[in-house]
């Protein structure tokens, strides 16, 4: 199974280092000296990495055969794509790949059925499932403890227990508040005639 662990950025001084967008939990794993990596678009590689180092916050790499700023300018946007042992799972205990949790069925801890997991979108400040509800209609989960609280991969699933309004259709969030709305006024004073 391929994975993609990184995105080649802009050349770094003049000596054929890049920087890198990792992409992967697992850098020190998957953009190790020695690591060959697969390329999209292909013809830019395979690529073996012969150096790494952080500088100034930023992952640096360099490649066997990469000299000079002009081949590294070259692989400007070039995907990092890691070859992986489908049955390997990540070190932490709850951590996982994203093939592992592509395509699992989104559930209440009732068992009432949400949808299904189609894409996994990484954001800055936290993971995101893409879930496709029965109808075709998407939703957006955050992949957080508190929301997503079991993954189990044997039963295929992921049990959620949502805030109010995360899966709640619009219509059903407005009706409420316009009953509360009816609800109270009834109680106002009647206003005053001239």
């Amino acid at each position: 199974m391929q994975l993609v662990v990184a995105r080649v950025g802009r050349a770094h001084g003049i000596r054929g280092e890049v920087t890198v967008e990792v992409r992967t939990d697992e850098p020190e794993l998957r953009l190790g000296p020695g690591a060959v990596l697969l390329t999209d678009p292909a013809s830019a590689g395979p690529l073996t990495i012969e150096s790494g180092k952080v500088h100034s916050g930023k992952l640096l790499l360099r490649f066997e055969g990469v000299r000079d700023r002009n081949a590294a300018e070259a692989l400007r946007n070039t995907l990092l794509i890691a070859e992986v042992d489908p049955e390997e799972l990540p070190e932490e205990e709850d951590e996982y790949y994203d093939h592992q949790l592509m395509d699992l069925d989104v559930v209440l801890a009732d068992g009432t059925e949400i949808g299904r997991i189609t894409e996994i979108s990484h954001l800055p400040s936290q993971d995101l499932f893409i879930v496709e509800r029965p109808d075709g209609t998407e939703l957006m989960i955050p992949f957080v403890s508190s929301i997503v609280t079991e993954i189990d991969l044997e039963e295929q699933r992921a049990v959620i227990d949502p805030p109010p309004g995360l899966i709640d259709d619009r219509a059903e969030i407005v009706s409420s508040r316009d009953e509360a709305e009816d609800e109270t006024s009834g109680d106002e004073p009647a206003g005053e005639t001239a």
